[in-house]
């Protein structure tokens, strides 16, 4: 099931986070002395809410708790992080002791704040070489500043998800792997009827489900902040080509204003009422999850899964996108810290352990190992997630010292752009740079 409700609740999140940088002061080295060998209860908060997904979560912490019979885990699911947030700042013994959470943006606040505790020391001590334990790119938005309070736990890869039935019926042989193409097909499945749709090629508005700025800014390859830790938003021409082709494309496929018209005619996201489901749309930008969950939907065509399209001056690089996923972490002001550390490692780094979680929810696995392991399930849907997973030239959003406030500010401009509020893109990118510093200055 999917984990990525991310900027939406970001928002939360970063104001949270921001009344607990005050309250946390790092703990890590002054808490980390109990004996894991001792009888204990660990309290681990985890934001998975839907039945399969804490099946799985009950099955590994039932496997976890086999092999430590001296370490009990009490699991508390469905939480926010604006909830955990609250009950770390409370403190106590029913404040958590082991966190997993999906806002992989709030990596930066988590660390800079002392909120969570370094693992560099757990990891050496237990003679971890992280980088090959883990894909670079996972390990990029984990850490913060050489910090790494957080770790892996499953990953979330995004690529394109379309209708192969819809593609026959429009000649088009094959998915577009240019953007060029893409604008193409795009048209070509395209059929307007009136001020509506019968068939849309893909919703390219920003608030169509995971059709966000970031994600489709990853397939320019961009750099958010130069060597001086400064946003880099106004130099670098990826920012400025992703928000022009994005508007190029809104326009023609009808405007923003019949689009999102259209658009609050689609279902829930995460129900069988979405788009893709039903047919209205016939390209998606989406996760790993999309095919199994389209088919659980009881889609009646044929799916197809592939990467998204890269700018055409970048056609050697097809195959990368944009990676994020949850991460767990242990809180600073945990007593329990040297068991806490046996819980996490086991979930993030047992191969066994991440093969099965990863099988349950359909999620793409978080190690090396995972990734290569005979045990996970792979229809050829879900190959395509893990090739992106693998491609070199994936990427993501870096971890930030005021967490994702830099990719909220960054995502008000492109609706600006999109809706056609700020006509000089160059002037925009510059303003957006200059709050992004002020903001970062701010949180340090």
């Amino acid at each position: 099931m999917p984990r990525t409700r991310r900027l939406t609740a970001l928002a939360t999140a970063v104001a949270a986070l921001s009344v607990l940088a005050t309250a946390c002061t790092g703990q890590s080295g002054s808490a980390a002395s109990d004996d894991p060998d001792e009888e204990v209860t660990l309290n681990f908060w985890h934001g998975w809410s839907a039945p399969s997904e804490t099946k799985a979560i009950e099955e590994n912490i039932a496997r976890f708790e086999k092999a430590h019979p001296n370490i009990k885990v009490k699991v508390t699911g469905n939480m926010t992080d604006d909830k955990i947030n609250q009950a770390l700042r409370a403190g106590g013994d029913k404040a958590p002791d082991v966190v997993s959470s999906f806002t992989t943006d709030s990596v930066g606040k988590f660390c800079n704040s002392g909120a969570f505790a370094d693992l560099n020391p757990f990891l050496e001590k237990a003679g971890l070489d992280k980088a090959k334990i883990f894909p670079k790119t996972l390990l990029d938005y984990t850490q913060f500043n050489g910090n790494q309070c957080t770790l892996p736990l499953l990953n979330d890869a995004y690529g394109l998800v379309y209708n192969k039935d819809a593609f026959k019926a429009a000649g088009i042989t094959e998915p577009p792997k240019t953007w060029s193409q893409f604008v193409e097909v795009a048209q070509k499945l395209t059929k307007p009827n009136g001020d509506s749709y019968d068939q849309l090629g893909i919703m390219p508005t920003y608030h169509g489900y995971e059709t966000t700025p970031v994600r489709l800014a990853a397939q320019w390859s961009p750099k958010y902040f130069d060597a001086d830790g400064k946003s880099n938003l106004a130099k670098d021409p990826a920012f400025a080509n992703m928000l022009t082709a994005q508007k190029d494309l809104v326009a023609k496929l009808g405007g923003y204003e019949k689009l999102e018209k259209f658009r609050s005619t689609f279902g829930d996201e995460w129900s069988a009422e979405h788009p893709f489901h039903k047919g209205q749309v016939a390209m998606q930008i989406d996760g790993e999850w999309r095919a199994s969950m389209a088919k659980e939907a009881g889609v009646t065509f044929e799916i197809g899964t592939a990467p998204l399209p890269v700018p055409d001056d970048q056609a050697g690089d097809y195959g990368k996108g944009y990676l994020s996923g949850t991460i767990m972490g242990i809180a600073s002001a945990s007593k329990k810290q040297n068991a806490s550390w046996e819980l996490v490692k086991y979930m993030t780094t047992d191969t066994e352990a991440v093969v099965a979680f990863a099988n349950a929810i359909h999620n793409v696995p978080s190690t090396l190992a995972a990734l290569d392991s005979p045990g996970l399930q792979v229809t050829p849907e879900f190959k395509t997630f893990l090739d992106i997973a693998r491609h070199p030239k994936s990427n993501t959003t870096p971890a930030q010292a005021d967490g994702g406030t830099y990719q909220l500010t960054f995502q008000d401009l492109a609706y600006a752009v999109e809706k056609g509020d700020v006509a000089d893109i160059a002037a925009g990118l510059a303003k957006t740079g200059q709050q992004i510093d002020t903001d970062i200055a701010k949180a340090k």
